[in-house]
């Protein structure tokens, strides 16, 4: 299966901006007082937004860098179960919308790179299992059988 360029382009462009939103909350977690009351609204000790920020910082390298598949699997999931804890604690504070979108908006990201990334996944894996059949003499495929 070969890969489409719609496919390469469309998992860089998600994938980098997923990247630069997370990236940004990991900065703001660790740099912006309102960030921090946020987090002890929530009820969340300080050290967890800490731990937090450089496991995103860790995990928008992984996604970027050249690196093994199940590593890039473990950064989705990662990034997976943050947002969708996002959203719950958000939910469960009683913020409203404005608190929590920006973790949905985010989880729309993180769906089409993860969606990209499995495609171009898929296409390198029928790329490897089917490799360039030879041809006898006779014109057959050089594994068949003659009578």
């Amino acid at each position: 299966m070969k890969t489409s360029k719609g496919i390469v382009i469309g998992f860089w462009i998600t994938t980098v901006l997923f990247c630069l939103q997370l990236g940004f909350t990991a900065y703001a977690q660790l740099q912006l007082p309102q960030v921090a009351e946020a987090f002890t609204h929530l009820g969340f000790p300080a050290y967890f937004r800490v731990e937090l920020s450089w496991a995103k910082f860790l995990g928008v390298v992984v996604l970027l860098a050249p690196v093994p598949a199940r590593l890039k699997e473990w950064a989705y999931a990662g990034f997976a179960i943050t947002l969708v804890s996002a959203v719950i604690a958000h939910v469960a504070s009683g913020d409203g919308p404005e608190a929590w979108s920006f973790a949905v908006g985010s989880g729309v990201l993180w769906a089409l790179s993860y969606f990209f990334w499995r495609r171009l996944q898929a296409a390198r894996a029928g790329a490897v299992a089917r490799p360039a059949q030879s041809v006898s003499e006779g014109g057959a495929p050089a594994n068949t059988v003659h009578a």
